[in-house]
């Protein structure tokens, strides 16, 4: 599709396998005793409690199936590179700028039935996703309604919501007081790859060279978000 940039995207059944399996180990995360024992403590992110992180972190999950039981979007499809240098806003927001703070408010909202029932949820969802998208046509735009007025290809948005799945689970389980799950490398990879690209865009080559390869004059942070 027109605007697509190769060299910002994993494609076809290697990002839907990644995914998928990613939201899977995200449904047994949510099942450990430590999560539900601290459902209302305050979380490792400023802001959100353990239980509104997991809410945030199933998002991801449980969204999918009902956008894609949607009729095909006709709003135009932007690129990876386009999504997140000029549409998506959180990405340069403070924490109390108000995109963040709806994020974190969502993320409440979808944990209020407690850990069992999101538990539950996302085991659903992963189940029908499992099932869902190797069936799905390549190119397939897919249309988030709060974000705007445009589409990203499924595989794009795939690709985004691992990002959000890798990283937030780390979140979750840290605020837990346990070691996160140890993902395999085929779901690491995409994620790894587009964080250095965010941090390229952040900081330039220059400093993440740096960063990630002279420590004698690396940069006080690489953070690709």
């Amino acid at each position: 599709m027109a605007g697509v940039d190769e060299t910002w995207n994993w494609r076809g059944e290697r990002i839907r396998e990644a995914f998928t399996e990613a939201a899977e180990t995200v449904a047994v995360l949510l099942d450990e005793p430590a999560v539900a024992a601290d459902w209302g403590k305050p979380g490792a992110l400023r802001d959100f409690s353990v239980g509104g992180l997991a809410g945030h972190l199933s998002w991801q999950v449980t969204a999918l199936p009902e956008l894609l039981a949607k009729p095909v979007p006709t709003e135009p499809v932007v690129s990876l590179r386009e999504y997140y240098l000029a549409r998506v806003t959180w990405v340069d927001a403070g924490v109390d700028d108000a995109v963040n703070v709806r994020i974190r408010q969502g993320g409440e909202a979808t944990a209020a039935d407690g850990p069992e029932r999101l538990a539950a949820r996302v085991r659903e969802a992963a189940g029908r996703l499992r099932d869902q998208l190797p069936q799905v046509p390549a190119g397939r735009p897919v249309r988030m309604p709060s974000w705007g007025d445009w589409s990203l290809e499924l595989d794009d948005l795939l690709l985004t919501r691992l990002l959000e799945l890798v990283v937030h689970t780390d979140d979750l389980a840290y605020s837990a007081g346990f070691p996160g799950p140890d993902f395999p490398e085929h779901v690491t990879a995409p994620v790894v790859e587009l964080l250095a690209r965010l941090a390229v865009r952040r900081h330039g080559t220059v400093n993440v060279l740096r960063g990630l390869a002279r420590t004698e004059r690396a940069p006080r942070s690489i953070a690709g978000i």
